[in-house]
């Protein structure tokens, strides 16, 4: 029975290369999605990450160290370092964490429309009356979820394609009003991990 040898130069050269290249691109995107976490205030998950991602680390600089004249273990160290970036932020982006602060400023011809659309589905919403450089405006802030971002500036588009609107980042929640919570979605199962009560 003939066995598979694997030459010195194919392993050295393409092989330990590639192996270190995945390393790198496992633990810097278990990096990003810690970072995450933490700035979710979702601990136990973020230290549990912390563990796997700096073993990966430790193999892939072990590989890197045990022959420094390899020029193709530190492409491959530097290339999995930027791919695990990317592909961090893009499963960051697919997890749709935490919940936002959506601020719309519109005029008072649509500020009706998207308040009952807002209600509609359940989503808290404040108002207030503002002095634009144009005008006076309508001022409406609602704590949403990250993942209905999406849906929620298209509805508002549909309304107003010129309305104002940003979007902030928020760590902690307590009280308010919010859309019914689907226990089948992570993002539900990550805040009770996280202990994040909210008010339904």
């Amino acid at each position: 029975m003939a066995l598979f040898i694997i030459s010195p130069e194919l392993y050295a050269w393409v092989i330990l290369p590639l192996l270190i290249f995945l390393a790198r691109v496992c633990d810097v995107t278990m990096e990003t999605v810690r970072i995450v976490f933490i700035s979710k205030g979702i601990r136990v998950l973020a230290a549990v990450i912390a563990f796997y991602e700096i073993v990966i680390w430790l193999l892939a600089v072990e590989f890197v160290m045990n022959d420094l004249a390899n020029i193709a273990n530190f492409l491959a160290y530097a290339l999995g370092f930027a791919m695990g970036t990317y592909v961090g932020l893009v499963v960051e982006e697919k997890l749709s964490l935490g919940m936002v602060i959506l601020r719309i400023v519109t005029t008072d011809e649509s500020r009706d429309a998207i308040i009952s659309s807002l209600q509609s589905e359940n989503h808290g919403v404040t108002c207030m009356e503002a002095q634009g450089s144009r005008g006076s405006v309508t001022m409406i802030l609602s704590l949403v979820k990250r993942s209905e971002i999406s849906r929620i500036t298209n509805l508002i588009d549909q309304i107003n394609p010129r309305a104002f609107f940003s979007i902030e980042d928020v760590r902690y929640v307590n009280e308010g009003v919010f859309r019914p919570w689907d226990r089948r979605s992570l993002t539900g199962m990550i805040h009770s991990l996280a202990g994040q009560g909210r008010k339904k």
